[in-house]
């Protein structure tokens, strides 16, 4: 197929880039910096230079690629587009991404209405944001957590990307190709507490592993909502002590909730002591997908070897 792939220099395009081509498939992929073009060239891609806020833009770019299938993969979660990471004050640092989840998935919607493009594969998220009610694991068929303006963008990207007969994929909190650096960071400084009881469940997935999926849901043509996450959603009192332990640094301190409210702000709180993982049976069962690491377990100690 000829596949574009709107985000292709983000943590899943790096790693999706070169599995779909690997498969036989013509790529373009779009980036919002001149200077990153060399990289998707290398990855195999035709690259282009999109702003996916700009409508006309998006529609020019896709009808220049005539593309089979369109994948959307952008947000503006580096410091470039969000500045340093803030999660006191959530609405800030992903407004740029709440954009692209909404502005930017209904400009790729139309541009692919316009070109005759059938299907599209779009990214969600499925990492701690299952909703605060009930068990800690959560299907497809679960609402998700209300965070700030975020869920609203997820769920208006999930409604019309389903609405029009394609497939979004909820992806755990990636790890493995630099997608948690900071975080590993933090963990080695031991600024990365475990605030309360650690009891919040959290998702992982390894990148490789979510742009696996990724390549499947495209070659099936798959519509509905999937969770693309590993075999075993945790606490977070389980796999921080371990992340530590595999990064080389000393076991994370423990902070009071009410302690860590102050600090973080309530959003980190909740995370933490309330977040609700997600389970991976549909995307197995009717993918066929099978991670190459089915725990966060094997894959942190991979990693950071």
């Amino acid at each position: 197929m000829r596949v574009f792939v709107a985000g292709g220099t983000g943590v899943i395009g790096r790693s999706l880039v070169p599995q779909l081509v690997a498969r036989g498939h013509q790529v373009t992929a779009t980036t919002t910096s001149a200077g990153k073009l060399g990289l998707l060239e290398r990855l195999g891609a035709e690259a282009v230079v999109m702003d996916g806020l700009d409508g006309a833009a998006v529609g020019e770019t896709v009808a220049a690629a005539r593309p089979d299938a369109i994948v959307n993969q952008m947000t503006g979660l580096s410091v470039a587009h969000a500045g340093k990471p803030d999660l006191r004050k959530p609405d800030r640092f992903f407004a740029i991404t709440n954009r692209l989840r909404s502005e930017g998935t209904d400009h790729l919607l139309a541009a692919a209405e316009a070109t005759g493009v059938s299907h599209v594969v779009a990214q969600g998220h499925a990492s701690m944001n299952g909703v605060r009610a009930g068990g800690w694991v959560k299907t497809e068929e679960d609402p998700l957590e209300v965070v700030a303006e975020g869920t609203k963008a997820i769920n208006h990207l999930e409604d019309v990307v389903v609405g029009a007969g394609g497939a979004v994929l909820r992806y755990g909190g990636f790890y493995g190709a630099g997608a948690n650096d900071d975080q590993v960071k933090f963990v080695r400084k031991r600024m990365f507490p475990l605030v309360g009881g650690g009891t919040g469940h959290f998702s992982w997935v390894h990148v490789d592993d979510a742009a696996s999926a990724t390549v499947l849901a495209l070659e099936q043509q798959v519509t509905g909502v999937f969770n693309i996450v590993d075999d075993e959603p945790a606490p977070v009192s389980e796999w921080l002590p371990h992340l530590a332990e595999c990064a080389g640094a000393k076991p994370p301190r423990r902070v009071p909730a009410w302690l860590a409210r102050l600090l973080a702000g309530e959003m980190m709180v909740g995370m933490m002591t309330e977040g609700r993982g997600f389970s991976n049976a549909k995307a197995k069962r009717e993918l066929g997908w099978e991670p190459s690491y089915p725990s966060w377990r094997q894959g942190f100690k991979k990693e950071l070897a």
